[in-house]
């Protein structure tokens, strides 16, 4: 009877460990296929890329500092020629 018990839990522990490694394979599988329906749907969404924000935002700040320079700069010449011309916006 010790002999039959043994092989009866034997037998559920091999079931339980195919059990486990299918699960591991079907967990495997549905991550990859989320995976891949989100990466479709981020590209049908045409999203930016994190990078060409970020050097699109670069590009804004350098030219925002450039008008502050330039109008600086204006203000400065209109200044100097008398001041007697009215800005213009």
């Amino acid at each position: 009877m010790t002999q039959t018990n043994n092989r009866f839990f034997d037998e559920i522990g091999r079931l339980m460990n195919d059990a486990a490694g299918a699960a591991q394979g079907v967990k495997r599988e549905v991550d990859a296929v989320v995976r891949n329906q989100a990466e479709r749907i981020l590209r049908d969404l045409d999203l930016v890329k994190r990078e060409e924000f970020d050097a699109v935002k670069d590009m804004a700040r350098l030219a925002r500092e450039e008008n502050e320079a330039l109008k600086t700069r204006i203000e400065a010449l209109e200044a100097r020629l008398g001041g007697s011309q009215p800005a213009t916006s």
